[in-house]
């Protein structure tokens, strides 16, 4: 401010300082994006279900026919069939007729 002559403190005469002050702003508004993206995904991942399944023979054969035939693993068709599961006040678990979707096309 003594080399410059000034008086008192103008941020409109301080390129270098606002130019500072804008870049760290852009930062801190990056780091705080990328902060709710974050917490975003670690709330998706808490309500996702990873799970193990072992089927017998002729249910895996039947499976991965149903999946080949979609054009679709056989997990995403689990997937769809597990999106497809109703429970009845009574306990039972049923899963109605349902078309498998591939994103393109409709398997019935």
């Amino acid at each position: 401010m003594e080399a410059s002559s000034w008086t008192s403190y103008d941020p409109a005469q301080d390129e270098q300082g606002t130019d500072w002050a804008r870049e760290r702003d852009t930062r801190r508004h990056g780091a705080l994006q990328r902060h709710e993206a974050w917490v975003r995904e670690r709330q998706d991942a808490k309500d996702e279900l990873r799970a193990q399944v072992w089927l017998s023979a002729a249910v895996s054969r039947r499976l991965r026919a149903i999946a080949a035939r979609a054009g679709l693993s056989a997990e995403q068709v689990l997937a769809q069939l597990a999106g497809q599961a109703r429970m009845h006040d009574d306990g039972r678990v049923a899963v109605e007729a349902f078309a498998l979707s591939t994103g393109e096309d409709t398997y019935r």
